[in-house]
């Protein structure tokens, strides 16, 4: 006997399975960290900020402090 899938359940699988639609660019990933660390959130997770940082060509040692690289984000961000 063959199991088939309803409609809706396989259109679900194929939105699943697509890629996302395009990601944010490095400068707008970087816009939207400085705004969130400016209304008052912190960043959980440090590979996400040098992450950001060595795609805006800033060069990150493993040991640099979080917020050593904000403030170089920031400055590369910034005009």
């Amino acid at each position: 006997m063959v199991n088939r899938l309803k409609p809706s359940t396989l259109q679900r699988l194929k939105q699943l399975l697509q890629p996302n639609q395009e990601s944010p660019s490095v400068e707008q990933r970087a816009a939207d960290l400085l705004t969130a660390i400016d209304a008052g959130g912190l960043p959980l997770h440090a590979g996400i900020v040098n992450d950001i940082a060595r795609k805006l060509g800033l060069e990150v040692a493993l040991d640099a402090p979080m917020e050593v690289t904000i403030a170089r984000i920031r400055n590369k961000v910034s005009p």
